[in-house]
C-alpha cells in the first residue's frame, strides 16, 4: 500500500479456501492486483466461533465505511455470501456506489459460472479491471436460526430447503472426503443425505398467487442458477430480472438421483413429472410438521423453516 489514505480497493481473503490454497497463492495473487488496480488492503477472515458468525460480512462492512469503492470477494460460494451480507445494514446499501467483484478459490465455484466468470486467478483479475459491471438482485432471507430466533440475511445466489439443508450439513462435517475435492464432496454428502431422507410436508405461497402443500424434496429458490458444485438447478434464472426461479421438487427419493443427477447437473431435470417451476417476487416458506426443514444458503446451512424469501431488485453492482 502506497500513500497515506484508504486504497479504494479491499479484498476480503479467505486463506482456507480452496483447501488452503488460497492462503498459499495470496502473496502471487496480490501482486497481480495491485499491477492491474493499484493499492489494495487486504482483510483476512478468521474461524468462525459460531455458524452464524459472519466475519467476512464484517470486514466487508468495516472496509466499506473505511472508503472503499470496490470490494473483491476471495474464496468459494460461502466467502462470497459472506462479503454480499457486508455490504447492506439495516436492510440498506453501506455505500450504493460500490462495486462487488469475485476471485473464485474455492470448491464450488458455482456463482461464477452464472456470469461465466474465469476460474483462474490471474484472469480473474484481468477481467475485474475491465470495468465491464452488472446490476444484480440480491435476495433477503428471513428464518428461523439454530438458537431459534427470527434471523435476517441476504443472499446473492441461491437459497434452498429440504435435502440441500440436510446435504450441506453432512458436507461441512465431511473431513477425509474433502481431500478428494468438491464435486466427490458434495456427491458423496448428497448421496449419503439421500439415503435417510424422507420428504417433508411444506406450505409453500408467492406474491404472484401460487400456493401449495407438498412432500418437498427440495426447494431451491434461485438468483443465479447453479448449486451443488456444479448442478444447474434453475436453468432459466437470471439474476438481474427482479424474480426468482423457484424450483420445487416433489417426493424427491434416492433413486431419482441416481436416475436424474446427469439431468440436473446440465438443467432439464425442470422437465421432469415431479418439477414446478414458478417465477416470484417473494416467497414464504411454512413446514406442515414436526420434523424441522433446513436451509442452505450458498453452502452454508445457517437454520431452518419457516422463512420469507425477498427479491431486493438491482441492489448490487457486479464487476465481470
Amino acid at each position: 500500500m502506497s500513500g497515506g489514505g484508504m486504497p479504494h480497493v479491499a479484498a476480503v481473503v479467505n486463506p482456507r479456501s480452496g483447501g488452503g490454497r488460497t492462503g498459499r497463492a495470496w502473496r502471487v495473487i496480490s501482486e497481480t492486483i495491485e499491477k492491474e488496480l493499484g493499492p489494495v488492503r487486504a482483510h483476512f477472515t478468521k474461524a468462525p466461533s459460531t455458524p452464524h458468525f459472519l466475519p467476512a460480512a464484517e470486514l466487508t462492512s468495516r472496509a466499506l465505511k473505511d472508503g472503499a469503492q470496490l470490494v473483491i470477494a476471495v474464496g468459494g460460494d460461502g466467502t462470497i455470501d459472506e462479503v454480499v451480507n457486508g455490504f447492506f445494514e439495516n436492510g440498506l446499501p453501506i455505500n450504493p456506489e460500490a462495486h462487488l467483484a469475485i476471485l473464485n478459490a474455492g470448491t464450488g465455484g458455482d456463482f461464477r459460472r452464472t456470469f461465466d466468470l474465469p476460474e483462474e486467478a490471474h484472469e480473474g483479475v484481468k477481467r475485474i479491471a475491465s470495468g465491464n459491471t452488472r446490476r444484480i438482485d440480491i435476495g433477503k432471507l428471513t428464518f428461523i436460526a439454530e438458537d431459534g430466533q427470527e434471523t435476517t440475511r441476504y443472499f446473492n445466489n441461491i437459497a434452498s430447503f429440504g435435502l440441500s439443508g440436510e446435504t450441506v450439513r453432512a458436507v461441512n462435517e465431511a473431513t477425509w472426503q474433502k481431500s478428494f475435492g468438491g464435486n466427490f464432496t458434495f456427491t458423496w454428502a448428497t448421496l449419503m443425505t439421500a439415503l435417510r431422507h424422507k420428504p417433508r410436508p411444506v406450505k409453500i405461497e408467492t406474491d404472484q398467487g401460487f400456493e401449495t402443500i407438498a412432500n418437498i424434496g427440495l426447494t431451491a429458490v434461485a438468483n443465479g442458477r447453479y448449486f451443488g458444485s456444479g448442478m444447474k438447478v434453475a436453468p432459466d434464472a437470471e439474476p438481474d430480472d427482479g424474480f426468482f426461479d423457484v424450483v420445487i421438487m416433489r417426493d424427491l427419493k434416492l433413486m431419482d438421483l441416481v436416475n436424474g443427477d446427469g439431468n440436473l447437473r446440465e438443467g432439464t431435470h425442470v422437465n421432469g413429472p415431479k418439477v414446478t417451476v414458478v417465477r416470484a417476487r417473494t416467497v414464504t416458506a411454512t413446514p406442515m410438521g414436526p420434523e424441522p426443514v433446513l436451509i442452505d444458503v450458498d453452502g452454508e446451512g445457517p437454520g431452518r423453516l419457516p422463512a420469507r424469501f425477498e427479491i431486493m431488485p438491482g441492489a448490487l453492482t457486479l464487476r465481470c
